[in-house]
């Protein structure tokens, strides 16, 4: 089982990246050539809170099937805090990723609210940048990319 969700959770990742990505620079664009805020947009953007919180969802069903959660009862946290690799997937990775899909959320929750064009797509472009920057900075990238 822990293959099969350590798959999901890998491939998903590529599909959450690109769609931030796309809402990110879509939100960046628009603000920046003074662009309104159209239906697509905000498509756009739910559509990328949905699939991150999917990814989220995934993580968290790896998280505590992972073989790697052992060695909190086995070693405590002095010992992960100390070796790089099991701190980044057992506290870096997940606190970070958690981190960025709240700031989607409240980024979306926020650019509802507001009333101009500008306003909410300054709010996507300014929390889906921050997420963007906290995920690309806590992924695994040796493991990944092989």
């Amino acid at each position: 089982m822990y293959n099969t969700v350590q798959t999901l959770h890998s491939y998903w990742a590529y599909i959450v990246l690109l769609i931030l990505l796309l809402a990110t620079v879509n939100a960046l664009y628009k603000t920046f050539s003074d662009k309104e805020y159209e239906a697509k947009d905000f498509r756009i953007s739910l559509f990328t809170l949905i699939v991150s919180h999917i990814q989220l969802l995934i993580g968290l069903v790896l998280y505590f099937v992972s073989p790697r959660l052992q060695l909190f009862s086995e070693s405590g946290m002095g010992e992960i805090m100390k070796d790089s690799v099991n701190r980044l997937y057992l506290v870096e990775h997940p606190l970070i990723n958690i981190i960025a899909v709240a700031l989607i959320t409240i980024g979306y929750s926020k650019h509802k609210k507001k009333l101009t064009s500008a306003s909410k797509l300054k709010i996507i472009a300014v929390f889906y940048t921050i997420a963007l920057v906290l995920f690309l900075s806590r992924i695994p990238w040796s493991t990944w990319m092989s």
